[in-house]
């Protein structure tokens, strides 16, 4: 696996030191995920980390509180290593790129419920608050075995609040620079064999532009872009048995976001800026589960669950797209003993979407089967997991991955995974009229990684090394006499193939009232037919971080370094943001933190021609109870 590394700049090159030398790594995920005892994503079943083959970053509460990021996806590349592509700042189109791969090639989970549009094929990342976020896990590699498609650069796992023993309330109000205020109430806990969880949250900006003026398409419209995103969610469980559990979810979020756009309406046809465009995104989860102890050594669990992604875009006339998504999974755990754990389960899901743009609605179902083991022997631990996808628009498709750990000696371990992957068409990409093509096949990838890790009393230490390629990708073919009949203006065809690969350092280590963290990513993503790198990935991104805690007191900033990368025939410039924190805890309740984000005023250009924000002070109050 060869790949070239670069480092530009004495930040990048800062960073690599530590992460290799001084500082420990995350191996999974930031500084106060070294408590986390088990993981849900990396397979099946919950697992201890040191079990698991593949690479997953977990972001523990504690360490989502103290972040200083603005957002969810602001979150994820701070501390999981993703990068981004945004329609300018928080609130607009955002979409994940992780490891390189585009954002219709990851999956985003709720409580294990897939969301997202199946029009656009990926989830709207920007309609989830923080403040509905308890921990969130991500899996980077090969997914598909695990959760079918779409999961080719991997999958992010978000999990909100669930009750416990004892009761707890918190409440947060903020107010930050661009008219941006936040409120937010929660309560959780536990009576006898109920727990409960609730929550409502609002957050809204003015902001800026989302466009820079002289943009290549004449959409620039001076008027501030701002947002509003409301929240409300219930989680509820109870214990009827010992051993045994019912859940339920439900989840809704309201975004309400500005965008600069044109629209062409009669009589004359003649592109016009000036109307006020929005989006328009409700998103809603409903879900009930159970789990249970069936005998010793056995565990089943079930999940029925429904998710709507109901999106209205557009200014003096609007577009509608709405995604319903519905699923039904039952699994079977059997903890053999020498072999290991294994794992059995069955899913049905059916997408259905309906659309202003579409002729009649549209849907397809899927059926899946999944077996995997996973089990330890002395210094060996290994993974293995296999699953047949049957999908009414494509067929059958089978994906797996194989992978092992082997501790070296003491704090060192060594682990290698490879697996195949699928993408789905989207239903655009199938059926939207002029462009859409139904006979589209699934894009298919192989991917292969290696990783050394360290774990310390007080920090740890990770490199991974990782190969995915990628082929019929799915893309626009602009000369008509490739498409079929009657398509005048190009169509969607499998045209591509994608060559990615990478290198991951990570790092974290506490000393007295320090706490140091780093990460560091290069990426290698490029068409396989003509060299080119593909658009809006940067050759490397690195993340450091520092926090002293003293008493009442805690002070922290956050480093972000951006390389260059090209989008649209331009090259984005390289972007470093700084972001300041201090917390004083008044109270032994009361909470009092500042926040300075983008201190030195950088002008960031997150996709071409957009624009995010620049310096913008925070003011943020929190209560918790118990604390």
């Amino acid at each position: 696996m060869s790949i070239r590394l670069k480092s530009r700049g004495r930040v990048l090159a800062a960073a690599c030191s530590l992460s290799l030398f001084s500082l420990p790594s995350l191996l999974f995920g930031a500084a106060a995920s070294a408590q986390t005892t088990v993981v849900v994503t990396g397979a099946r079943e919950p697992l201890a980390p040191e079990r698991l083959a593949a690479d997953v970053a977990v972001i523990a509460a504690e360490t989502l509180r103290a972040s200083t990021a603005d957002s969810l996806a602001d979150l994820l590349r701070r501390e999981a290593g993703l990068q981004l592509s945004r329609s300018g700042g928080p609130g607009q189109s955002t979409g994940l790129m992780l490891r390189g791969t585009a954002s219709q090639q990851s999956v985003l989970l709720v409580d294990g419920v897939r969301i997202g549009s199946a029009t656009l094929g990926y989830a709207a990342v920007e309609a989830l608050g923080l403040q509905l976020v308890d921990r969130v896990e991500v899996l980077r590699g090969p997914g598909s075995s695990l959760y079918g498609a779409d999961a080719v650069g991997g999958v992010v796992q978000v999990f909100t609040p669930t009750g416990s023993a004892g009761n707890a309330v918190e409440g947060r109000a903020a107010l930050g620079g661009y008219g941006s205020r936040e409120l937010s109430g929660s309560v959780r806990g536990a009576l006898g064999g109920l727990d409960y969880a609730a929550g409502l949250s609002s957050e809204r900006s003015d902001g800026v532009s989302a466009l820079r003026p002289g943009d290549r398409f004449g959409n620039y419209n001076p008027d501030r872009d701002g947002h509003r995103l409301d929240s409300a969610h219930l989680r509820l469980g109870l214990r009827p048995a010992a051993g045994h559990r019912v859940g339920l979810l439900l989840l809704r979020t309201r975004l309400n976001s500005q965008y600069d756009d044109s629209e062409y309406l009669p009589p004359t046809y003649a592109p016009d800026a000036s109307a006020d465009f929005r989006t328009r995104l409700d998103t809603e989860i409903g879900a009930l589960d159970w789990r249970g102890t069936l005998a010793p050594g056995w565990t089943g669990s079930a999940r029925v669950s429904r998710s709507v992604d109901d999106a209205r875009n557009g200014g003096t006339e609007t577009d509608a797209f709405r995604t319903t998504r519905e699923q039904a999974a039952a699994q079977l755990a059997w903890a053999t003993g020498r072999a290991g754990q294994l794992v059995l389960a069955v899913e049905r899901n059916r997408d259905r979407a309906r659309s202003s743009s579409y002729a009649e609605p549209v849907s397809r179902r899927n059926d899946a089967v999944v077996a995997e083991l996973t089990g330890a022997a002395g210094e060996w631990s290994w993974q293995a997991d296999l699953r047949r996808d049957d999908n009414s628009d494509f067929g059958a498709v089978t994906t797996g991955r194989l992978g092992g750990a082997w501790a070296l000696a003491p704090g060192w371990r060594l682990r290698a995974l490879a697996g195949s992957t699928f993408r789905a068409p989207s239903f655009n990409d199938l059926y939207y009229p002029g462009y859409g093509v139904a006979t589209l096949q699934p894009e298919r990838g192989r991917s292969a990684e290696v990783g050394l890790g360290w774990k310390g009393a007080t920090g740890e230490a990770a490199a991974t090394l990782w190969r995915n390629r990628v082929r019929e990708l799915v893309g626009y073919e602009s000369d008509a006499t490739k498409c079929p009949p009657g398509y005048s203006f190009g169509c969607a065809a499998n045209v591509n193939r994608a060559r990615l690969q990478g290198l991951t350092l990570n790092g974290a280590q506490r000393h007295g009232a320090w706490a140091l963290r780093a990460q560091v990513d290069f990426l290698e993503a490029r068409d396989r037919a003509t060299g080119a790198r593909l658009a809006r990935r940067a050759a490397h991104q690195a993340t450091l971080g520092a926090e002293w805690t003293q008493a009442a007191w805690t002070v922290g900033a956050s480093l972000l370094r951006l390389g260059e990368r090209p989008d649209g025939g331009k090259r984005l410039a390289a972007e470093t943001t700084l972001d300041l924190a201090a917390t004083w805890r008044l109270a032994p309740a009361w909470r009092l933190q500042a926040k300075l984000l983008n201190a030195t005023d950088r002008d960031l250009e997150p996709v071409r021609d957009y624009q995010g924000l620049g310096r913008q002070a925070w003011l943020v109050l929190r209560y918790v109870l118990p604390s």
